[in-house]
């Protein structure tokens, strides 16, 4: 009994909570910080003071050649050949010359656009952005309206702001000198009405097999047809603008045009070929895997090569088309076939029920697809189809094999100007160079992200 009475003296109750301590040092602040994510585990650690090394041997020569040893003053080589902060080094090696891209960035941004008249160009950055900027902010309003100023309204304001109007269309469209005053030729109109009758007979042909309303693919090719003839009068109208030909362009403007032409052509044409591959269709789905394997199977620099050099051999005599143009439809043919790639595998991921219910409750092809199977397919391929449009944006430098002068082959055009020869002068302009693309290239990747998150908050564990 003795024993038994000391355990029960020895018991304790507590009669009131304690206070709340704090968590240990290593589980909470910036050490917790650095001890899960960079030194969670011994590879790990080691990877972290690897990459800690590469930015230290990296990083602060970098710093200062940008900006602490750089000159930012100066008119001619002479600022920075023979100075670098009040002092002379024999090598010439110095910092950044930045004069030099000051001198130059107008060249740069315009290409050889005559000067008095780059407002225009200015204006068609504006618009541009006044339509972008809204279309990218969600909450915005609006959406029907601005997709058809950027879709429509823009491509036409910027193509005859740029070039002037007016067009002989033989000197840009490439049509050859029988269409030079098309837009107001009697002929060309009932040529024009009977090729629109051949289309509207194909929609209506496409519609009873596809089981689809006869309608909707009519008043497709009617609206098409109305919008290619408004076009065609706007562009053989004289607005008083001078004339600029294509061959002037250069610069970021060149390669702005390449970019947004095939970004905004090669979705719309990706996503058509993407449901004609998986169409039950065999003729349509034979002509788009043979488009696209064909595509795919060649190299972009050997699409531009061909455009540029044998197209115009296979063409008729009088038949020429413009080299940027070709350019452009290059790109965007290159572009819509990995495009197509990417969508497809969005569709393949979308479940068979979303098909079957949406056959279930009696909707056409192509509000199905509208309304149920692409919305959620695109969500699903958001990073292949950014990764794709920053792809082509860094390929519009492979232009300047065809003698397309765009921004960085304006920048190394810069290299033969003798009055700012440095050592230092190639290696100031591609940095110049990385950055402007760095700037474009992370701006889409990071509202690409933004995007997905958006899309996808109601399936974040």
């Amino acid at each position: 009994m003795s024993d038994i009475q000391a355990e029960s003296d020895l018991t304790y109750v507590r009669e009131e909570m304690l206070a709340e301590a704090p968590p240990p040092v290593r589980d909470k602040g910036a050490v917790a910080w650095l001890r899960k994510n960079l030194f969670s585990s011994w590879l790990n650690g080691a990877m972290t003071v690897l990459a800690l090394y590469v930015i230290w041997v990296i990083v602060p020569p970098l710093l200062n050649f940008a900006f602490f040893d750089a000159v930012w003053e100066g008119a001619s080589r002479e600022a920075c050949a023979t100075q670098q902060q009040g002092g002379v080094q024999p090598n010439g090696w110095f910092g950044a010359c930045w004069p030099y891209i000051g001198d130059y960035f107008a060249q740069f941004v315009y290409g050889r656009y005559p000067i008095d008249q780059r407002w225009r160009v200015d204006i068609v950055f504006a618009l541009f952005v006044i339509g972008l900027v809204p279309l990218l902010i969600p909450s915005a309003p609006a959406k029907g309206p601005n997709i058809v100023y950027m879709a429509v309204i823009f491509p036409v304001v910027a193509l005859l702001l740029l070039s002037g109007g007016d067009f002989e269309y033989g000197s840009f469209i490439g049509i050859g000198e029988a269409l030079a005053s098309a837009a107001y030729d009697a002929g060309f109109w009932i040529d024009y009405a009977l090729l629109a009758l051949v289309f509207l007979g194909l929609a209506f042909a496409w519609a009873k097999a596809t089981g689809a309303h006869a309608l909707e693919p009519i008043k497709l090719v009617l609206v098409i047809m109305a919008a290619l003839a408004v076009l065609l009068f706007l562009l053989g109208f004289d607005f008083g603008l001078e004339s600029v030909p294509t061959s002037v362009w250069g610069g970021l403007l060149v390669t702005l045009v390449i970019a947004v032409t095939g970004i905004a052509a090669s979705l719309p044409l990706g996503i058509l070929l993407a449901l004609g591959r998986r169409s039950d269709m065999p003729i349509v789905r034979f002509v788009c895997v043979v488009f696209i394997e064909f595509w795919r199977g060649v190299p972009l620099i050997t699409v531009l090569f061909m455009s540029s050099v044998m197209l115009p051999l296979f063409l008729p005599e009088g038949v020429s088309f413009d080299k940027l143009l070709r350019a452009l439809i290059g790109v965007a043919l290159f572009s819509a076939a990995y495009m197509a790639e990417v969508v497809r595998g969005g569709l393949q991921a979308i479940p068979k029920g979303q098909y079957e219910g949406a056959d279930a409750v009696g909707l056409a092809y192509w509000q199905k697809m509208r309304l149920i199977i692409l919305p959620q397919a695109l969500t699903l391929v958001i990073p292949g189809i950014v990764n794709t449009f920053i792809g082509l944006f860094k390929d519009t430098t492979l232009v300047l094999i065809i003698g397309l002068f765009d921004f960085l082959g304006q920048i190394q055009s810069s290299f033969t100007d003798p009055s700012w020869a440095t050592p230092v002068q190639a290696v100031t302009a591609y940095l110049f160079a990385a950055f402007v693309y760095w700037v474009f290239c992370f701006a889409m990747s990071r509202y690409s992200i933004f995007t997905e998150n958006r899309l996808r908050a109601g399936h974040q564990r």
